[in-house]
């Protein structure tokens, strides 16, 4: 993994310090997680999403409504 050195405002980085230790997290993920989603993020994640919104567009699914049939009316019986 590579370094970087950032130069910040004290006050700035005084608050994004206590903002991160308020989440249970760091600095460094903060700013790796700030660069994966400023990047397109995670592609895992990426290819969720896509799929999300693929199964929403589609019309397989039984809707809002619910199922409308009864598995008698699938087998004529």
């Amino acid at each position: 993994m590579a370094n970087v050195t950032l130069k910040l405002d004290d006050d700035l980085l005084r608050r994004a310090r206590i903002r991160a230790l308020e989440q249970g997290t760091s600095m460094n993920a903060v700013i790796r997680r700030f660069l994966e989603d400023f990047t397109g993020g995670d592609v895992r994640a990426q290819g969720l999403r896509r799929f999300l919104d693929l199964a929403g567009e589609t019309r397989t699914g039984s809707g809002p409504e619910g199922r409308t049939w009864s598995r008698a009316d699938l087998h004529d019986r």
